[in-house]
């Protein structure tokens, strides 16, 4: 009975293998620890972010406010709306309001300017909802797309003129009222998107070309700290070369 060399050799055997076990789950749930301090600090860090580039959801308020910006080109795509506008009596009470907004606006010294600048400096301001500073960019884009009616209009006045046919006073009010129709409609699809929540970010080109300059989460490097997109692009740039070299 009683135990021989070999058996103990292979009681060793077993004691190791069970160490073996013990240091290799050890192991693991380190790893599994550490993996979870991981992810916890990958999920605060980008909860960080979410908050400094403002993303939550609107709120009522933010909404409404990131409604207000499209008065901008609104007030200067009136100047296309004369002829529809002009058909209406005083007693439309859109048209009063109308009126109003832009007697005060004009009434303001270099208001195009002013509110151009006010809202390209707000809409870089990260502590604006993102759907806010969204629609200051869009209203920007706007009001500069105003700038070509007004361009096709002087230059076929002029090809036109050279030719000796100015153009005709029904042609000039269908593309006004045509212009202004696309205006209102735009404006419309901004505000009903706007207040429901949602960007609008349907319009072709000026659309695309907002979302083009707004601040996303890949402007973060991997020490969290925010870079603009062209700083960012400039510093891969220095990294491929010197990578390169």
């Amino acid at each position: 009975g009683a135990l021989q060399v070999d058996e103990f050799v292979t009681l060793d055997k077993f004691r190791n293998q069970l160490e073996a076990l013990a240091r290799e789950e050890k192991r693991i749930a380190a790893e599994a620890e550490q993996e979870s301090k991981r992810q916890e600090q990958e999920a605060l860090l980008a909860e960080a972010k979410l908050e400094f580039l403002n993303e939550k959801e609107p709120t009522t308020s933010d909404k409404v406010i990131s409604v207000l910006p499209y008065l901008f080109p609104l007030m200067d795509g009136l100047q296309y709306g004369r002829f529809l506008l002009g058909a209406e009596d005083g007693s439309n009470p859109f048209i009063v309001i109308l009126a109003l907004l832009y007697t005060l606006y004009r009434s303001i010294p270099f208001s195009g300017f002013v509110a151009f600048f006010a809202l390209n400096i707000l809409s870089n301001n990260p502590s604006l909802n993102r759907l806010i500073r969204f629609n200051m960019s869009q209203a920007i884009f706007l009001d500069i797309a105003l700038f070509f009616p007004s361009l096709f209009v002087g230059l076929s006045g002029m090809i036109l003129g050279a030719a000796g046919g100015p153009i005709s006073n029904v042609a000039s009010e269908i593309f006004s009222d045509v212009t202004f129709g696309t205006l209102l409609l735009t404006l419309l699809y901004c505000a009903v998107s706007s207040l429901f929540g949602r960007e609008p970010d349907n319009i072709p080109l000026i659309s695309d070309a907002v979302k083009s300059r707004m601040p996303t989460i890949d402007m973060f490097n991997d020490e969290g700290m925010f870079m603009p997109r062209e700083y960012k692009e400039k510093e891969e740039d220095e990294d491929d070369k010197s990578g390169k070299r």
